[in-house]
């Protein structure tokens, strides 16, 4: 399971304090609020480094970020393009049967007679479910509505979920 989370990344200064703009990689950008510290880093685990907030404020479509000891905008430009990162013990907690989509990702799709379909290779969020898209061995993709009737167990442990495919999804005659 992935340990480190990336929920922004700072894509530019804001004033001459030190401030850094992120374009938040949440669904819920007020989780900033609730930070202390963050890692910021091109890439996670490569050189995090740690950091302390002081404060947190939001302009339009971005968090606005004052970190402790970043004192001037010069400071604040070198660490633009890098990530916002936290330890997954500070993720927000979901609710029953939610899970978070890196955590989704990879795992072996199979439908309820055991016939593996493909790895789950990206979600789509269309607001009303997801769907999630599962690519097969000969590279074909195939779209599964994250619905409770469509999704009949997920272990992200084994890295496998369990499917019962609605009539008609995959057509079989070619």
């Amino acid at each position: 399971m992935i340990q480190y989370f990336e929920i922004g990344k700072i894509v530019n200064t804001h004033g001459v304090k030190g401030e850094v703009k992120v374009l938040p990689l949440t669904d819920d950008p007020k989780r900033f609020n609730k930070l202390k510290t963050v890692y910021i880093s091109s890439a996670i685990t490569e050189n995090m480094q740690k950091y302390n907030l002081e404060g947190v404020k939001f302009h339009k479509t971005f968090v606005l970020l004052k970190i402790k000891d970043i004192n001037d905008a010069n400071e604040a430009e070198k660490l633009k393009e890098k990530f916002i990162i936290i330890d997954r013990e500070e993720a927000v907690k979901l609710p029953k049967d939610s899970f978070f989509i890196c955590d989704l990702i990879n795992c072996e799709v199979y439908d309820e007679k055991v016939n593996k379909l493909g790895i789950l290779i990206d979600i789509l969020q269309t607001g009303s479910n997801d769907v999630y898209i599962v690519r097969d061995e000969n590279k074909k993709e195939i779209l599964i509505p994250a619905l409770k009737s469509v999704v009949k167990e997920v272990s992200v442990e084994k890295k496998k979920i369990i499917v019962e495919l609605p009539q008609g999804l995959i057509d079989d005659e070619v």
